[in-house]
C-alpha cells in the first residue's frame, strides 16, 4: 500500500554562515564533527541538536525509508531555520537557499520527494514573492511556523498571504515553534511535551475565530502532531464560544463546524488518539506524518496507523489517500514508480 509521509525534515549539508554576510546573529550553522554527523550551533556557539546524515543525505532517506515501506516524503525545512525573528530581506535569502536545496532533491528523485518551501513570514509581501517562486521550482506547499514572532496566524497582515496560497493552489504546513512559555518550562523537555501541543491548538483557534478558515474555504491547510491540544480540548473551545459571544466578534460560526475543513498528520503516538481522530474528522482528513528523522518522531513510520484495527480503506485513507487531496497530487504517478521498484 502506498505511504506517503507528509511530515519529514530536511537541511543542506552545508549552510552559509550568514552572520558574516549579514552583520549580525542567531542564524544557524552545521559542524561535521564526525562522519555521518553534525552539530546544529547558533552561530554564537550554542548547541541546538545533534543530527545525522538522514537530515541532509537524499539516498540515505531513501534507504531507510526503503526499510520502512514509505515511498514518497514531503520534505521541509527544520522549523528553527525559519528566522522569523531575522530582518525580513535576510529572512527572503536564507528561505530561498533553503528552498532550493529541496527542489534539487526532488529534482534529482521526483517519484520519492515532494517538497515544502520556507518563507519570511514577517514581511507578507516577501513571502509571498517567494511562495510563487516555490511554485516555480516545484515545490507544492509551505511549511509555515505557528506564530510570527508571537502574532497569531490570526492577525491581519497574514491575510493576503493565506489568500495567495489560496489562489495559487499551494498547501500550506503549520509546525509548531517558537513555544509560548517556553523559557518558563525549559525543564524536562516541556517546550517539546507541552508548549508544542498547545501551540498548534493556538494556530487552529486562531485561523478560526479570526474567520481566515471561513473566508478562504478552498485553503489547503494542514497541522502537525495531530492539531496538538486542539482535538482534547475542542468542548472547552466550544464552551467558552458559546458562553462569551462578545469574545469572538470576528467569526460567529461555532468552531466544531470546522472539524473535517482542515487536515492533520497523525503524529498522535497513541492507538486510542488515533482512534478519536477518526471519529472526530475522518480519516480523510488524517495523513501519515512522522517527524522524521527526529526521535520525538514516530520511529517506525506508519505502525501506527498499520497496527491499528481499522479496515484497509480506512488505512489507505491515512497512509496517502489525506496526503494526495491536501497535495493535490495524483497517486497514479507514485505507483507507476512503486511499480517500476518491484519489478527490479
Amino acid at each position: 500500500m502506498l505511504k506517503i509521509d507528509v511530515h519529514t525534515h530536511v537541511l543542506p549539508k552545508e549552510i552559509p554562515r550568514w552572520k558574516e554576510k549579514f552583520g549580525y546573529g542567531g542564524f544557524i550553522t552545521l559542524e561535521h564533527h564526525k562522519p555521518c554527523c553534525a552539530r546544529m550551533l547558533k552561530d554564537d556557539g550554542h548547541f541546538f541538536r545533534e543530527i545525522e546524515d538522514n537530515c541532509w543525505s537524499a539516498e540515505k532517506r531513501i534507504e531507510e525509508s526503503d526499510s520502512f515501506g514509505v515511498n514518497v516524503q514531503v520534505l521541509s525545512t527544520v522549523p528553527v531555520m525559519f528566522s522569523y525573528w531575522a530582518k525580513a530581506a535576510d529572512c527572503a535569502e536564507t528561505s530561498k537557499f533553503l528552498n532550493d536545496g529541496i527542489a534539487e532533491i526532488i529534482g534529482k528523485y521526483p517519484k520519492r520527494f515532494v517538497g515544502l518551501g520556507t518563507v519570511p513570514m514577517q514581511d507578507a509581501k516577501l513571502a509571498i514573492h517567494e511562495l510563487e517562486r516555490c511554485r516555480k521550482i516545484g515545490l507544492v506547499g509551505v511549511q509555515i511556523g505557528s506564530n510570527v514572532n508571537q502574532k497569531n496566524l490570526g492577525d491581519a497582515e497574514f491575510f493576503e498571504f493565506f489568500a495567495a496560497c489560496e489562489s495559487l493552489g499551494m498547501a500550506v504546513f503549520v509546525h509548531p515553534w517558537e513555544m509560548m512559555g517556553e523559557k518558563d518550562m525549559a525543564k524536562y523537555w516541556l517546550p517539546w511535551l507541552v508548549g508544542m501541543p498547545a501551540e498548534t491548538s493556538r494556530a487552529i483557534c486562531s485561523l478560526i475565530f479570526s474567520g481566515v478558515l471561513e473566508r478562504l474555504k478552498n485553503l489547503r491547510i494542514c497541522f502537525a502532531h495531530g492539531g496538538g491540544s486542539f482535538p482534547y480540548t475542542l468542548g472547552r473551545i466550544e464552551h467558552g464560544f458559546e458562553v462569551r459571544p462578545d469574545l469572538f466578534p470576528d467569526n460567529k460560526i461555532n468552531p466544531r463546524e470546522y472539524l473535517g475543513k482542515f487536515w492533520l498528520d497523525s503524529l498522535v503516538h497513541d492507538p486510542l488518539m488515533l482512534e478519536y481522530l477518526v471519529k472526530l474528522i475522518g480519516a480523510e482528513r488524517i495523513a501519515l506524518g512522522t517527524d522524521y528523522p527526529f526521535p520525538l518522531g514516530e520511529l517506525e513510520p506508519g505502525k501506527l496507523i498499520e497496527s491499528s484495527n481499522f479496515d484497509d480503506t480506512t488505512k489507505a485513507e491515512m497512509l496517502h489517500g489525506a496526503a494526495l487531496k491536501w497535495l493535490n497530487l495524483d497517486k497514479e504517478s507514485f505507483y507507476t514508480q512503486i511499480n517500476a521498484d518491484e519489478r527490479r
